[in-house]
């Protein structure tokens, strides 16, 4: 919950978002979902054999992988946070 909890403090009033997870214990979790909800979030999660929805992100952490964490050796995690932060910009926006 305090990561949810975290990650709802940096957003916007009112969203229209898909949070994604491959068969998180989360969804289980009675308070998490009711959470989502209360902030109209949708739920979104894969089951064995079931890719659809994941290949999106499956694709994007491929590239990631591939186009920046493999390529490079990290001085510290502040210095992947910028560099992660630079690729992000570069995927959505380049």
């Amino acid at each position: 919950m305090q990561m949810l909890e975290a990650a709802l403090s940096k957003l916007p009033g009112s969203s229209d978002l898909v949070l994604h997870s491959t068969q998180g214990w989360q969804y289980q979790m009675k308070r998490y979902r009711l959470r989502l909800r209360e902030k109209c979030i949708r739920q979104s999660m894969s089951h064995k054999g079931n890719c659809p929805d994941n290949a999106v992100m499956e694709n994007f952490f491929g590239l990631l992988k591939s186009e920046l964490l493999y390529l490079q050796e990290f001085r510290s995690a502040e210095h992947f946070r910028k560099e992660l932060e630079e690729y992000i910009d570069y995927y959505n926006n380049k």
